[in-house]
Order: C-alpha cells, then sequence, then structure tokens
C-alpha cells in the first residue's frame, strides 16, 4: 500500500541550467560571422553557438575570451570548400567564471543533440592539429572535414618576395594558411636543414596549390606533401593514406588515385 506522506523525488539541476542557458540563446539573434562582429563581443569568457542558413550546428566553450575562440572559427571556415562564411552566424553568452565549472557547454550540447542539432559537435570540427599518428585515419564521409575540405584555392597573400631560407617561406605559410601544414620538425638541426635550402619568390600571392608546387619543387625527391580532407603534412618518406586527395613530389601535383595506381 503506497504511503501518502511519502514519494520518491530526482533533482535535475543540471538539466535547469541547460534549459536556462539554451532559453537565454534563443532570445537573441544571431548576427553574421564576421570579424565586425567579433570585434565588437565584450572580452569575456562564456559559450556560443554557431549557426549554418539559421540552423544551430555547434556549440563551444571559449576559456579565455569569446572573441578569441569565434575568430578561431572564422578562419578555419574560410578555408574551406563547400561553405561560404554568408552561411554563418553566431550568438554568445558571458558567463560568471565560477559557474564555468559545471561545463555550460556540455549543458548546452546534450540538449541540443536531443533534438537532433549542433551535428558538428560530433564531427570533428573542433579538432585542432590531430597530430602525425592521425594522418592515415579514414574519417566517415559526415566527419567536417570531408564535408568541407581544405580549400586548395586559398590564397596566401603578402608572401616574402626575392631570395629567402625555404624555412622562413615555410613558417610564414604556416601562420598565414587557415587550416593546418605540418612539416618535418627538427629539435637539434631544423634550422641548419631548411637554411640550405634558399628559395626566390617573385610573386606575393599563391593558391595554396601553387605554393606546395613550389615548395616541393625545391626540396628533394624523397620529400613529399600529402594533403589529406582537412590539412596538409610534408615529411621526408613515402606518405601514404587511404584518406589522402593528392600528393606534391618534386614540383609535380598527383592525384592520390594516380599514385596509388603508379
Amino acid at each position: 500500500m503506497p504511503l501518502d506522506n511519502h514519494a520518491e523525488f530526482k533533482l535535475s539541476i543540471t538539466k535547469a541550467l541547460g534549459d536556462q542557458l539554451a532559453a537565454a540563446l534563443e532570445e537573441l539573434t544571431p548576427a553574421p560571422l564576421t570579424e565586425e562582429n567579433i570585434n565588437s563581443l565584450p572580452r569575456h569568457k562564456g559559450v556560443y553557438q554557431l549557426y549554418r542558413h539559421g540552423e544551430p550546428v555547434y556549440i563551444g566553450k571559449a576559456d579565455v575570451t569569446l572573441g578569441q575562440r569565434l575568430r578561431r572559427h572564422l578562419n578555419k571556415l574560410s578555408g574551406r570548400e563547400n561553405i561560404h562564411l554568408e552561411w554563418m552566424s553566431f550568438t554568445a553568452l558571458s558567463v560568471d567564471e565560477d559557474f564555468a565549472a559545471v561545463a555550460p557547454e556540455k549543458l548546452l550540447i546534450d540538449k541540443f543533440q536531443e533534438a537532433d542539432q549542433a551535428p558538428w559537435n560530433e564531427n570533428g570540427f573542433g579538432i585542432n592539429d590531430p597530430g602525425a599518428e592521425r594522418d592515415t585515419t579514414v574519417f566517415g564521409d559526415d566527419h567536417f572535414d570531408q564535408l568541407y575540405p581544405a580549400n586548395l584555392e586559398w590564397v596566401i597573400r603578402d608572401l616574402p618576395q626575392g631570395l629567402r631560407t625555404l624555412r622562413s617561406v615555410l613558417k610564414f605559410a604556416k601562420t598565414a594558411l587557415p587550416y593546418t601544414f605540418r612539416y618535418a620538425y627538427y629539435r637539434t638541426s631544423r634550422e641548419k636543414f631548411y637554411e640550405q635550402f634558399l628559395v626566390t619568390l617573385d610573386q606575393s600571392e599563391m593558391t595554396a596549390r601553387e605554393f606546395f608546387r613550389f615548395v616541393s619543387s625545391q626540396l628533394p625527391d624523397d620529400w613529399q606533401i600529402m594533403v589529406l580532407p582537412g590539412y596538409v603534412v610534408m615529411y621526408p618518406k613515402v606518405l601514404n593514406s587511404q584518406s589522402a586527395r593528392m600528393h606534391f613530389i618534386s614540383g609535380r601535383e598527383i592525384s592520390a588515385d594516380s599514385k596509388d595506381n603508379a
């Protein structure tokens, strides 16, 4: 016989917080993801939401400032195929520092994914350089890098012209490109190795494709540049991956299929 003076109660503080955060975001009007709008944000920590065509696709947390984090996303998306920055917008919430301990972005992610929203939180959008051990990973068709591969027609501007060391040119491009360009790193002899190669740049702009072709033409034949869906690597060895899109070897551009059949 049930007791009139007893009942079970489950306290769900996290769900209540997630609901409140989602409600606060819904009251905001998404702004285009532009440098101007990002610069207008206060220098606060917080959570933010990215939208594509007005639909929520990604929820993130800014541990330093909202602007710094959103600027990284703006830069990353600018160098991808199959997407235009005009499609993208964002909302953001400043969150008190002591409240950050409850992982507010996780509360939002759980809530939105219950409604099959925020798909980029599960498909690799937020991954930085995955490291050399991931270069042979085969990603599914719905992975962010497969849907929006690195754009080889992206233009590298203000290249240092004239006679330069290859090291300085590589360093400039690594910083300028909106996606990862990882090349062999020598802790003790790196400078000595790259300094021996002097190159002459006679133009201030190159597409990424032109740049990789040029760099590969300056290196010994055993060096290869491999273009993966979301980033590019360069090492003094044979590079193979089922995910490779193409290779640059000795100034030649070779499709992945052609290389496999060679």
